[in-house]
């Protein structure tokens, strides 16, 4: 909407609302407007739409009775979140989220700031070109691209570590990293760090190109060298940047956080033989939705995670707030 401009006596800039018709502004502004509009449907249509298909974690709602189905079936209260309660598997599969989540968050979070910090000190210019293109350029591949490459690199027949490893002595046997579950673990850190962290690394290198040149002369005339400088001016000044990921980070924990998406890489990683590891909410509740066509069951399990994840952005949020005086909202 556009607005006049101008100065009060007091010389305090008064908006001034315009009379022209709502339809006439609209109009002048059809571009703007067909962009605002466009995303808002989109938004809506596949993400806000899809939502009524939560009440199916509460019905008895059967494949065969179609969309009109998850309206009319019986309801059922808390059933199905009372049978993945007592499920066998329950234990484990939430360990395996929780751990596989947390771990991610530990190791690959301080990882895009490190790399911002180094890169914004590199002093070459094709040196920072060539590691930035070269950390960004993982970030496009696909989970299941990268899922080949980790099997041609770890591949206990040919694969180019366990042959290195065998060539200098260091292991008498390959070593069986896709099946073995107690590497699991790593193995999903690892991963996602290589394939996410160069990606996050522009946030904060664009909250870093925003802080007054003036105050790095300042502390260079005062004597600071290159760490105390990015310990006392690099790092508070994007600190509300690092607050703010790390909110989101934490909100979507459960989903995968910064580094991509669990189901995708615990889908494609995992297998029977470590599935004792690589079992997570998102597979399992694929697997019983689409494989066993429990659609209610597989619903529960998802809204269960969804409200861990609510509950995981307010609580850091609020956490956030209360120590840093910084929020998201």
């Amino acid at each position: 909407m556009k607005s006049e401009t101008k100065k009060s006596s007091e010389n305090i800039p008064v908006f001034k609302t315009s009379k022209r018709p709502v339809w006439k502004r609209l109009k002048s502004q059809k571009f703007p407007q067909l962009f605002v509009w466009s995303g808002l449907i989109v938004l809506f249509l596949f993400h806000y739409l899809p939502m009524f298909g939560i009440l199916m974690a509460f019905k008895d709602y059967s494949i065969n009775e179609g969309i009109k189905g998850i309206f009319t079936s019986e309801w059922v209260g808390l059933k199905y979140f009372k049978e993945f309660f007592n499920d066998y598997q329950f234990e484990r599969i939430i360990k395996n989220t929780l751990s596989i989540s947390f771990l991610k968050l530990i190791f690959t979070f301080p990882v895009p700031i490190l790399l911002a910090l180094m890169l914004n000190e590199a002093r070459n210019k094709y040196v920072k070109r060539i590691v930035q293109t070269t950390s960004y350029f993982p970030h496009f591949i696909s989970w299941v691209v990268v899922v080949g490459l980790v099997s041609v690199f770890l591949s206990t027949d040919s694969g180019l570590i366990n042959n290195l490893l065998l060539k200098f002595g260091i292991i008498k046997e390959p070593l069986a990293f896709m099946s073995d579950p107690d590497k699991f673990y790593s193995l999903a850190v690892i991963t996602a760090m290589w394939k996410e962290a160069g990606w996050w690394t522009i946030i904060f290198l664009a909250a870093i190109s925003g802080i007054d040149p003036s105050q790095y002369e300042a502390a260079e005339m005062d004597g600071a060298g290159r760490l105390r400088r990015i310990w006392h001016i690099t790092l508070p000044a994007i600190r509300g940047t690092i607050i703010v990921v790390l909110i989101l980070a934490i909100g979507s924990l459960l989903g995968g956080g910064l580094v991509g998406s669990n189901f995708e890489q615990a889908f494609l990683l995992g297998n029977p033989v470590n599935a004792e590891s690589s079992e997570i909410l998102q597979t399992y509740a694929f697997k019983m939705g689409l494989a066993q066509g429990r659609y209610s069951y597989a619903t529960a399990i998802d809204l269960l995670q969804s409200i861990i994840a609510v509950i995981l952005i307010f609580g850091s949020n609020w956490l956030a707030k209360k120590t840093t005086k910084t929020g998201l909202f």
